[in-house]
């Protein structure tokens, strides 16, 4: 009996792994397309040749988190997520100008509740009530009104809203880092450090 056990989970692994190689190429393509009609939709529809590819590490309220910068022709996408929405960990893509304006967002990631917080990805686009695109979050309050913002909240959802912007203000955060030559650091590190940043939940 436990010949043939072995065997069997021999057997059945192997399948696997052959199966998991075969399509490797296929998920992989799959995944690269999907990729790149995102980074297109939140930079206008025209994303243009890819210049570069970066990940980041920063620390944020005290943690570190990992983000995607993605470098086009035609703008900058960049991919954040914040660890505090309603559901979970709630992540978008944001595509910004060369001045920083937000061009476009789409939500990549989610878990929150069907017709609340998952409106996020309607919500603040353009010519809806909370719309942030054509807005410089380094202009603007991206907080929600409640918490004295510039942002109007999904209705019954200010925990989504608050995660959503705080995710769309560290993507600018990212895009906008520059690097200090004497420290090693970053303006946007700093300005964490000192306490310029709030993502608790008020």
């Amino acid at each position: 009996m436990m010949l043939v056990l072995t065997g069997a989970a021999l057997i059945c692994g192997g399948l696997l792994a052959y199966i998991n190689n075969l399509t490797k190429p296929t998920i992989d393509a799959q995944a690269e397309k999907t990729l790149n009609e995102g980074i297109s939709a939140v930079l206008g529809g025209n994303a243009g040749n890819k210049l570069g590819e970066e990940t980041k590490t920063r620390t944020v309220d005290g943690k570190e988190q990992t983000f995607v910068v993605y470098k086009m022709e035609n703008g900058t996408a960049v991919q954040s997520t914040d660890p505090n929405a309603f559901g979970g960990n709630l992540k978008v893509l944001v595509g910004f100008d060369a001045e920083g304006n937000i061009l476009g967002y789409t939500v990549l990631e989610h878990a929150e509740t069907p017709g609340l917080g998952a409106k996020a990805g309607e919500w603040f686009q353009k010519d809806q009530p909370g719309c942030i695109v054509g807005i410089n979050p380094g202009k603007t309050n991206m907080t929600v009104s409640k918490d004295g913002g510039d942002i109007d909240a999904i209705t019954a959802s200010t925990i989504t809203s608050r995660a959503f912007l705080r995710a769309v203000q560290q993507a600018y955060n990212t895009f906008n880092e520059k690097s200090d030559a004497t420290t090693g650091a970053t303006t946007q590190q700093r300005a964490d450090n000192a306490g310029g940043l709030n993502t608790q939940e008020q």
